[in-house]
């Protein structure tokens, strides 16, 4: 093990050295041996794990277990469920000695966020993928924990008293300069706790606060990422929820929500996806030096979002939300009427799934609407002042 992860027991991922136990742990567990029956029924549950096992060979660490199970997993959901994922911008240096990366992006999926990602950093023969934060409150299974902790993830804790939070906060920052500098891995966080629900994509300076208590912010060499696509398979839950809020301003939703929002993402078509890497904050945050400190923060959040909104793709859909929410035909030189007829069709096959009993149409489509126009909204101030 690396020298002094002893005080990151807690949150880290497994170390090389622990792999092969885990591996066994998560064959014995009751739950994932049912997971595992829904994908081959009729095959016997020793015959199951044999070839689990035999799969298994030669997997030393969690980059060998990202190749040899999740680099498949993901380029098949990349085939079946998107018509395409690909990137853009300023290419990392993929020298062995050369710097990790901390990648701080906005949110569309738990999963495939850093999953598509890993697939970028593999596809360049990076040296490693990305390192993840998953929120405990998504690990309500023990084979779950397992499983995310084999691939590279740190826990995230949720729900915790300030005091708590604070001491949180610190041990997690200090894993993250620990991981960066020390195990030379690279990290990949959200730009603020939760997902975007309107895809209106702001840094939260809690985020870089937190990032800032385990040492100095340029040694975490961070990247802004962002992440656009085409379509989000969990837009119809998202509207829904807004609903299920304005209607019950103490809704909340429950674990089997997260998980089926996972699924949903997961599974659901996404259409063209594609990742900006946008210019490293260590080429510009020296500009910001002497300002007091929560003008910092305040500043070094803005120009982030600038490079995130700046790196957005942006599709026909998000211009024919643009007009329609506006009530104007302004952007239509970006989309043909082909394209405006597939996404009225595809908003109303989304919005058929959405099962309330006092279902609003009209509130639930101009909030999906809000979700794809958003990222036309801020690319175009960017752009404007720029």
């Amino acid at each position: 093990m690396v020298e002094g992860i002893e005080q990151f027991n807690d949150i880290r991922p497994y170390e090389p050295e622990e792999m092969k136990q885990a591996f066994n742990d998560l064959l014995n567990d009751r739950q994932f041996n049912l997971i595992m029956k829904g994908f081959a029924p009729w095959l016997p549950k020793f015959l199951r794990n044999g070839l689990l096992r035999l799969a298994f060979v030669g997997v030393k660490s969690p980059l060998d277990f990202q190749r040899r199970f999740m680099k498949p997993v993901v380029n098949y959901v990349i085939r079946k469920h998107t018509d395409g994922c690909t990137f853009e911008g300023s290419l990392l240096p993929d020298d062995k000695r050369g710097p990790r990366y901390t990648f701080v992006s906005n949110h569309r999926d738990i999963v495939l966020d850093s999953a598509f990602l890993d697939l970028l950093l593999f596809k360049h023969d990076y040296p490693t993928t990305v390192e993840i934060g998953i929120g405990d409150n998504l690990l309500i299974y023990p084979w779950i924990k397992r499983l995310v902790r084999m691939n590279k993830a740190f826990t995230v804790r949720r729900g915790l008293s300030a005091h708590e939070m604070f001491e949180s906060s610190q041990l997690m920052s200090r894993y993250i300069h620990f991981a960066v500098t020390k195990k030379r891995e690279n990290i990949w966080i959200a730009q603020r706790e939760g997902r975007a629900k309107d895809s209106d994509d702001r840094t939260q300076e809690s985020v870089l606060k937190m990032m800032a208590m385990g040492g100095d912010l340029k040694e975490l060499n961070i990247v802004p990422l962002t992440i656009s696509y085409e379509f989000d398979p969990c837009d119809y839950l998202k509207a829904q929820e807004f609903q299920q809020k304005r209607d019950n301003p103490a809704f909340k939703k429950s674990k089997q929500d997260d998980l089926d929002n996972m699924k949903t993402g997961i599974f659901g078509y996404k259409g063209r996806v594609t990742y900006h890497c946008g210019t490293p904050i260590n080429q510009w945050i020296g500009e910001l030096d002497g300002l007091p400190k929560n003008e910092f923060y305040a500043q070094l959040a803005q120009r982030m979002d600038k490079e995130i909104h700046r790196g957005y793709t942006l599709y026909p859909c998000n211009y024919i939300a643009l007009d329609e929410l506006n009530g104007n035909t302004e952007q239509s030189a970006y989309y043909t009427a082909a394209d405006r007829q597939r996404f009225e069709a595809y908003l109303n096959g989304q919005l058929a799934k959405i099962k309330l009993t006092n279902k609003d149409e009209s509130f639930l489509r101009r909030k999906m609407l809000e979700m794809y126009a958003n990222p036309a909204i801020n690319k175009g101030k960017v752009i404007s002042e720029s």
